[in-house]
């Protein structure tokens, strides 16, 4: 199967905790996103799976452990 034919499952990991742009710190999914997620075609859950690893990336920038470097 294609990556593009096959399903895209769930990016939960049981680590629910959203910021306060309710944005969820386990998976990085927004609320919205999370809501939907059940009725979304495979298409919008790639696009959902690519937002989420932006907002993963930038997490990294953005929370730091105290003392950390960079």
């Amino acid at each position: 199967m294609s990556a593009a034919k096959t399903p895209v499952g769930s990016p939960c990991v049981h680590k629910c905790c959203l910021n306060e742009e309710d944005i969820c710190l386990g998976c990085f999914r927004s609320l919205d996103e999370i809501i939907h997620w059940s009725e979304s075609t495979d298409a919008e859950r790639r696009a959902i799976l690519a937002s989420t690893e932006q907002r993963r990336k930038a997490h990294r920038y953005v929370w730091k452990r105290p003392g950390e470097a960079g």
